[in-house]
């Protein structure tokens, strides 16, 4: 009776001094890292960008060129490790530990089979791929390109196994060592960049052996961190792991949908590349560093979205779901202030940017006439077109997700842009007017969404 009676007396004070799963505390050392991570990466990628330019055009076109095919295949790999993320986090949210490591394993078994599948394929098919999709370029550009894709095709298990690692840690609210992994990891590739290409003349080849190394880096030490007992979530004996299909079909049943969506995403900017490559040189130029920026502007903001998986996973795990409503809306209001605040000082760049990178005067004014149009519509009507989504399909919505997203992609972005730019004539605003108009779209139908509650009726655990 005693022990009864304390009981009662915990659990008051437990939902007296903490109401939610969270405290501010615990939001911020969860998805600060993931803030950190994701900037990272950007800038990174732009300076790898810019040291392989110096190389010359056939090399920088080739690298463009291949990486088109292998952003596609990362975010396809990321969004299968995010579905097993889902799972592992709700497992924990409900406290069962045993069924949380039993989806980690098949996680890492699911991941490793289709990246080493993946990147077998390319290996087999490469040179007739390669002239299937970018045939047209000139014999240096491709030359070039069958080098880089060689390389870089072959970290694509690596990838796989880092991307299901750090899902895993994010999982069980640790967001701090992928970003430490994801920061070494980054300079390793700076620097081997610089040792190769400029050091040994090395050229798209010394790019592509660096970006190697530091993958294979990534996926090592994520093993090898994984192991340590200490955490929720751990794997040993990893030649051991067999199949449980049971769990492999939950991980695909989230995790396919999402890659279906990132690809899909992928396939519709290279719809819009190729409308834009017909608007004449100052235009390419222009909309290229626009890219940049924007993408720049929003990703702190997917950082914090890519947290609200695992804070929703765990609270629809613990059968909390006012707590997933409550955190979508309170990091919903964080993201848009992010954004503003994104926003506002990549505006406040722009011109010393362009600057700084040399572009021409007519390149940089259309440049900067289009980062004012984004800087006035992204604030309105960016945040409720993405980061809501981030906790329904944490919830096992994602079917909805993808349907809506490729559906307001292609009719928006894709469509819209396009018609603008060959019937209206008009340069590269078009892409985002389009932009703007599935963002619009987006944010109406994912708010309707979350305030259905539908989305809360999706069993992801048994």
């Amino acid at each position: 009776m005693t022990n009864l009676h304390s009981d009662k007396i915990k659990t008051a004070n437990l939902h007296t001094t903490t109401n939610h799963i969270y405290t501010n505390t615990q939001l911020r050392k969860l998805l600060v890292p993931i803030i950190i991570e994701q900037l990272l990466a950007s800038l990174m990628g732009t300076v790898d960008t810019m040291m392989v330019s110096n190389v010359g055009s056939a090399a920088i076109s080739a690298v463009s060129l291949v990486d088109s095919i292998n952003i596609l295949v990362i975010q396809a790999l990321s969004a299968l490790a995010a579905g097993g993320a889902i799972l592992c986090s709700q497992y924990l949210g409900s406290h069962n530990t045993k069924g949380a490591r039993h989806a980690a394993r098949q996680v890492f078994f699911v991941m490793a089979f289709l990246s080493i599948l993946l990147s077998a394929f390319c290996l087999i098919t490469r040179k007739s791929l390669l002239r299937a999709i970018f045939g047209a370029v000139e014999a240096d550009v491709m030359r070039n390109s069958q080098v880089y894709f060689f390389f870089t095709l072959l970290s694509f298990p690596f990838i796989g196994l880092y991307d299901a690692g750090a899902s895993i840690m994010r999982a069980q609210n640790n967001s701090r060592n992928p970003m430490v992994i994801s920061v070494i990891s980054n300079f390793m590739n700076i620097g081997g960049n610089a040792i190769l290409i400029f050091g040994f003349g090395m050229g798209v080849e010394g790019a592509a052996i660096s970006t190697l190394v530091s993958r294979i880096f990534c996926a090592i030490v994520v093993i090898i961190q994984l192991r340590r007992e200490n955490e929720p979530i751990f794997i040993k004996n990893y030649m051991s792991i067999r199949p449980e299909w049971g769990l492999i079909k939950k991980i695909l049943l989230i995790g396919i949908p999402s890659g279906i969506e990132n690809s899909m995403f992928q396939f519709g900017k290279l719809a819009i590349q190729s409308t834009v490559s017909t608007l004449g040189t100052v235009a390419i130029a222009a909309q290229a560093m626009t890219n940049i920026l924007e993408n720049l502007n929003g990703i702190a903001a997917i950082g914090i979205g890519i947290g609200l998986m695992t804070v929703v996973g765990q609270c629809l795990g613990a059968g909390r779901k006012d707590e997933a409503i409550y955190y979508i809306k309170k990091l919903s209001l964080v993201s848009e202030v992010v954004i503003i605040a994104s926003c506002l000082i990549i505006f406040i760049l722009t011109k010393p940017i362009t600057m700084l990178a040399g572009m021409e005067p007519a390149s940089a004014r259309l440049c900067f006439e289009m980062i004012i149009f984004i800087t006035i519509v992204k604030p309105i009507c960016w945040v409720p077109s993405f980061i809501p989504p981030y906790g329904l399909r944490a919830a096992g919505d994602v079917k909805f997700s993808m349907i809506v997203s490729c559906c307001t992609m292609w009719l928006c972005r894709v469509s819209l842009c396009i018609y603008l730019c060959r019937v209206w004539g008009f340069g590269p605003i078009a892409v985002w007017i389009g932009m703007g108009c599935d963002w619009m779209l987006r944010s109406i139908i994912f708010t309707a969404r979350f305030h259905s509650r539908k989305w809360l009726n999706h069993h992801v655990i048994d």
